[in-house]
Order: C-alpha cells, then structure tokens, then sequence
C-alpha cells in the first residue's frame, strides 16, 4: 500500500507543469547601460553613491557611522517608472528607528486619535468597575 502511495505522489510530482519564467535568456536580455556610479568611501566611514541606469533607474544615497554603536545611518532617494507606467520616488532614511520611506505612493495610516468604538469604551468602563469592586472588597493578596 505504501508503494501505491509512493508511486501516485511521484506520478503527480512528475507530471506538475514546469514553471514558465518567461521567454528570458542571455540572448533575450535587453542590455540596460549604466549612465552614472559615482561612488565615494571617506576612510571615517562615511560615504556617498549616485547611480543612474539607462531605462531611468536614480539611487542617490549618503550614509555614516553616526547611529548607537557606530552603526551606519543612511538616507536617500531613490526613483525608477513602475511597469503601469507610474513614476515612482521613494525618500528614505534607515537609522536607530529603522528605515523610515517617504512617498506618495505609499499607504497612509488613518489620523490619529480616530474614534474608539463604543463596543471597546463600555467594555475598558466594565474592566475599571470591576478593578474598583475588587480594591475595595480586598485588602490586598497574601500568598500563604
């Protein structure tokens, strides 16, 4: 029985359509030149990269050894068009609190304070009622 198993499980496996990544090869790629690489690395860590490609791919990025422990501190922008034809740029800094992007087309997380459903308000006033009730009947916890 465990053969019949084994059996069907490598039939279904062999028989799965191969994944499709496209029609891309060597010969295919399209050759995207690289219009700009200035890079500089000052020997206190600091440094600065400005990359641009031929099909308008922008990097501009600075960084230093600025964060707690000497860790980098890097900020930038960087630009590219997206496949619908969308022009995107992306703002960035990556610090002690992380890396932090800055874009219009980015999600935006509704404005704060935003209303407190009255299901959550009854129940913090029900939690607060019953804190109340158990202070006043107790006089405190023993562990005997």
């Amino acid at each position: 029985m465990k053969f019949v198993i084994l059996a069907a499980l490598a039939a279904v496996a062999l028989a799965a359509p191969k994944p499709d990544y496209g029609s891309f090869s060597a010969e295919s790629a399209e050759f995207i030149p690289i219009l700009k690489d200035e890079r500089v690395q000052e020997d206190d860590g600091r440094y600065n990269l400005e990359i641009e490609t031929g099909n308008g791919i922008f990097l501009s990025q600075s960084g230093s050894p600025d964060g707690p422990d000497g860790a980098v501190v890097k900020s930038g922008v960087y630009s590219y068009t997206a496949p619908d034809g969308t022009p995107v740029e992306v703002k960035f800094v990556a610090d002690a609190n992380g890396y932090q992007p800055q874009s219009d087309l980015l999600p935006v997380a509704p404005a704060f304070p935003h209303p407190i459903p009255q299901f959550v308000l009854d129940q913090i006033a029900k939690a607060a009622a019953e804190d109340a009730a158990r202070d006043s009947s107790e006089e405190g916890y023993s562990y005997a």
